[in-house]
């Protein structure tokens, strides 16, 4: 039963409805289904959002910010949230010596795909002439502003000093 009411859950683009939307479908079908680790990861992304907020300067000139409305958040802000609760899961991962847990696995459902090593190779060896620079490894702000939150810095760094070396 878990597998293919798992298949139901995550998001992409594609699908036609906001992440914040998916993501309230996605806990109510937790709920019926009392899949309770897909609503346990999904009620820590929605605890989150308070901590989304929109700058205000009072009457008075003070600055200020409230809690951004259902209709106020985007699936970029909720994305972000994601990301941080990955990393801090990897980390906890990293340092009790695990590799992989149910969460990550059901927060990374939410997330768009990454580039592959290939496909950031392919558009290095197509797009940027490094012949340009002192070193590939200035070619980076190039890679990352192309790919975005799409590519691992890491990945890219690591390709870049590949071919420096070579």
């Amino acid at each position: 039963m878990t597998d293919q009411s798992s298949s139901t859950y995550g998001w992409h683009s594609g699908l036609g409805i906001s992440l914040h939307q998916k993501i309230r479908d996605d806990l109510k079908h937790s709920m019926t289904n009392r899949d309770d680790a897909e609503k346990s990861a999904i009620r820590q992304v929605i605890s989150e959002f308070p901590k989304l907020t929109v700058p205000l300067t009072l009457e008075s000139g003070k600055k200020s910010s409230r809690p951004k409305s259902g209709d106020e958040i985007t699936d970029d802000d909720i994305l972000d949230i994601i990301r941080g609760l990955v990393k801090s899961e990897k980390t906890v991962l990293e340092l009790t010596k695990k590799e992989s847990s149910d969460y990550l696995q059901i927060l990374e459902k939410y997330l768009p795909q990454m580039a592959s090593r290939e496909e950031i190779s392919q558009w290095i060896a197509g797009n940027i002439d490094l012949g340009q620079f002192k070193s590939p490894m200035q070619a980076m702000g190039s890679v990352m502003k192309h790919f975005g939150k799409l590519a691992d810095g890491n990945v890219v760094k690591s390709i870049l000093q590949n071919l420096a070396e070579s």
